[in-house]
């Protein structure tokens, strides 16, 4: 860790941790190597089926990708959410705030598991976002709102009230009044409960109403009357001029029906499936942090948080799998926010930079089994064993969408494990040939599998010719994947 004194001196905001870093990779290997209580406020919005399947174009690049929650059982979701959880609350500073994004799918399950690892006493908010205007969902009320569940690090923490505008209703009615410069105002009491002594208000001396107090001392009343604030009532009783101008709003409550979603024909709109429009992360920043605080999505997507806390003066951290949605990210920052992707610049606190985009094939080759099999799992939107000793010859998982329940009761788990999933093969050769195919053969029909994914370096022209014979007697496909094509990114087809 640096010193405060080479912190400064390099232009860094924080001695703790690099801000200004998109991170390309697993956000819990990241979130790892970050210390404890380091990050003032995280919002993170994770994927979850929610049956779709996008077909987005990226950027400069035109590049097609199929992006799909693949999810598919709230179990399996809670299950890969939960260590990541329990290391965003380890990093979380004791005065930091955690905003969680989800939907109606695991809402219900997210909540207990975030009062486990925050408790239930740091929890301050159920918020509703409503982020549909109508929705036609047959046979049930249209699902038109997002949840995001507000948690606290501490009992000292930041908070700064939001408001919003008043309806109009209320303005017709409360500031019909207009004074000579067009200023819409109402008049108000000048009292408040609790017994107090009378004030001079010009000429006069005025007690309170029994029972009250008037608002100011004598120096606020005489402030008031200067400004010809003050005006009476036909019996005598003094009122406030109070401006709709002046006035902040109201409060803004737990539910958020003024924040429109991101459309296609949306100025910010890059085509990201589940791009959230700025104000919303404007908000939460703005509610939770300070001036240079830290700001922290480790599932940034397209980098709405990062651009909002970018635009607020706030330090910024980004997390994502994705490297297509980190170079899209990256290039929203340039383009959007006028920063400069540069090394130096960075180390001297003016731009910032991206990190571990894209393994390259030579490095692939030269980690160790295990680890390089995670990369392939994960790279895949799958979910590794746990145990990769005795697996079967499966590796990892992949769950499609849509997915239903199989079971239910104690053999499918206590939150009704799915049983529709695709095995994934994983081998670090350079060529896999038949025999490693037939191997596969043998745990797709084990496993009762129609449908499985195999990965490695290349494929000799036996393993094809075998694959295709599969399919012919089984009806069963086996989609060879190369590691090349991943890098790439050009699987969505095949995954689809």
């Amino acid at each position: 860790m640096a010193s405060l004194t080479t912190a400064k001196a390099a232009g860094k905001p924080s001695v703790l941790v690099d801000t200004r870093v998109i991170y390309c990779g697993d956000n819990l290997e990241q979130l790892k190597k970050f210390p404890a209580a380091c990050i003032d406020l995280i919002y993170i919005d994770p994927p979850f089926n929610s049956n779709r399947n996008y077909e987005v174009f990226w950027g400069e690049t035109k590049e097609k990708r199929a992006f799909e929650d693949r999810h598919a059982s709230t179990q399996a979701y809670i299950e890969f959410m939960r260590p990541r959880c329990v290391e965003l609350a380890r990093v979380l500073k004791k005065t930091g705030s955690f905003y969680y994004h989800c939907d109606w799918h695991a809402s219900h399950y997210v909540k207990v598991m975030l009062d486990q690892i925050f408790a239930e006493n740091y929890f301050q908010n159920e918020i509703v976002w409503r982020r549909h205007y109508s929705h036609n969902d047959p046979n049930k009320f249209g699902c038109v709102h997002d949840v995001i569940f507000y948690y606290l690090g501490g009992k000292k923490f930041t908070w700064h009230q939001q408001h919003v505008a008043h309806a109009e209703s209320y303005i017709k009615s409360h500031y019909s009044n207009v004074d000579e410069n067009g200023r819409a105002f109402q008049l108000v009491a000048c009292s408040a409960p609790g017994d107090g002594p009378p004030r001079r208000f010009g000429d006069r001396e005025l007690k309170p109403p029994a029972g009250r107090h008037w608002s100011w001392t004598q120096e606020g009343v005489d402030e008031l009357m200067a400004k010809g604030r003050i005006v009476f009532t036909k019996t005598g009783m003094p009122r406030l001029k109070q401006y709709l101008d002046e006035m902040k709003g109201v409060p803004l409550q737990d539910v958020w029906d003024d924040i429109p979603p991101i459309n296609s024909q949306a100025v910010e709109a890059l085509g990201y499936p589940t791009q959230k429009p700025l104000p919303l992360l404007e908000r939460i920043i703005n509610a939770s942090s300070n001036p240079n605080d830290i700001v922290l999505d480790a599932f940034c997507g397209c980098g709405t948080a990062l651009v909002a806390a970018e635009n607020l003066e706030r330090q910024w951290i980004g997390i994502d799998i994705s490297p297509t949605a980190c170079r899209v990210m990256a290039k929203r920052l340039r383009d959007v926010c006028k920063l400069r992707e540069d090394e130096n610049y960075w180390r001297n606190g003016k731009g910032f930079v991206v990190r571990d985009l894209p393994w390259t094939e030579k490095q692939l080759r030269e980690i160790p089994p295990f680890e390089f099999e995670n990369w392939a799992v994960i790279a895949l939107g799958g979910i590794p064993n746990k145990t990769q000793v005795g697996d079967m010859g499966i590796d990892g998982r992949i769950y499609p969408l849509p997915a239903a329940p199989a079971k239910s009761g104690k053999a499918a788990g206590e939150l009704d494990f799915m049983d529709e999933w695709y095995p994934i093969q994983v081998k670090q050769q350079e060529k896999v040939g038949r025999p490693d195919i037939d191997k596969f053969e043998t745990a797709m029909q084990r496993a009762g599998r129609k449908k499985g994914f195999f990965v490695a370096f290349d494929f000799s022209q036996d393993s094809l010719t075998e694959i295709d014979g599969f399919f012919r007697r089984q009806h069963a496909v086996i989609v060879p994947l190369t590691v090349k094509e991943i890098l790439e990114e050009r699987i969505a087809q095949k995954l689809a």
